[in-house]
């Protein structure tokens, strides 16, 4: 049997320390690195939290944001934390 190398003893180290939801999104990322595409259409649990937060923009529980507002309110953000730096 072969021993465990250094580095996947420290990655399986890690993992024993994640929750499920954790190891489901490491576990992506895996495959994604692996070439292998995620299927995020076919993923019901997704799929659900896409229609319901869909739902919620539809209603207006919730208020969207506009690109141009996301753009303003981060270059906004990096103005303040410049100067803070200064």
């Amino acid at each position: 049997m072969e021993a465990i190398k250094p580095l996947e003893k420290e990655i399986n180290h890690y993992l024993s320390r994640l929750n499920t939801h954790e190891q489901e999104v490491v576990l992506s990322v895996i495959k994604s690195i692996a070439g292998e595409e995620y299927e995020w259409w076919n993923d019901k649990e997704y799929m659900s939290e896409i229609e319901r937060r869909t739902d919620e923009l539809e209603k207006g529980i919730v208020k969207g944001v506009s690109l141009k507002e996301l753009e303003l309110n981060a270059k906004e953000a990096y103005r303040i934390k410049k100067q803070k730096e200064s």
